[in-house]
């Protein structure tokens, strides 16, 4: 059986490309940002933890063991965000650091800008984030990336690799393959 989150998980890609045709180019940079709220696990499914409004987050054990989507966000992170925004999400000197961006962003601003990429133009600094609205190997995986960057961002978790972790759930396996079109 295929949970619903793992087929929004399937469908994300599609969507983040139907939105980034609809969007143009890019989105506009916001003019306010919402902070994410509390990352505190409320509700579990198939594997995956969501916060109290719905946006996901992380579950990190006392023992250390984090759950599979934190694990794949390092990853998939240091796979396709790193080579910017520095190791561990903790910047460099021409991107942001996304541990202090995820505490001032929610969910789907974080979404927006991965999706449809971003500009600043301010005196005399101009920044540009591409839009990764048709790269599978972040679109797949963006919740992924939002929940390692979330704990990071609540030193919840150090810069190493997490060294134990949940196992991936079959569900989530069926959501990855449908997302990559295998």
């Amino acid at each position: 059986m295929v949970s619903t989150v793992n087929l929004k998980r399937a469908g994300v890609f599609f969507f983040a490309a139907f939105s980034f045709q609809l969007a143009g180019a890019g989105l506009a940079a916001f003019a306010e940002t919402t902070p994410p709220g509390d990352p505190k696990p409320v509700k579990e499914e198939d594997g995956k933890y969501f916060d109290a409004s719905g946006a996901p987050t992380y579950n990190i054990k006392p023992d250390g063991t984090v759950d599979w989507f934190t694990y794949s966000g390092y990853r998939r992170y240091h796979a396709e965000c790193h080579v910017c925004h520095g190791p561990d999400g903790m910047g460099s000197t021409y991107a942001p650091a996304l541990i202090n961006s995820v505490k001032v962003m929610n969910f789907d601003q974080f979404s927006e800008v991965v999706v449809g990429g971003r500009q600043n133009v301010t005196s005399g600094n101009d920044s540009v984030m591409p839009s990764f609205g048709l790269n599978k190997n972040v679109m797949c995986y963006l919740d992924d990336i939002y929940v390692y960057l979330r704990a990071r961002s609540n030193d919840a978790l150090g810069r190493v690799r997490p060294a134990k972790r949940d196992e991936k759930t079959q569900g989530t396996i069926n959501a990855e393959k449908a997302c990559l079109g295998e």
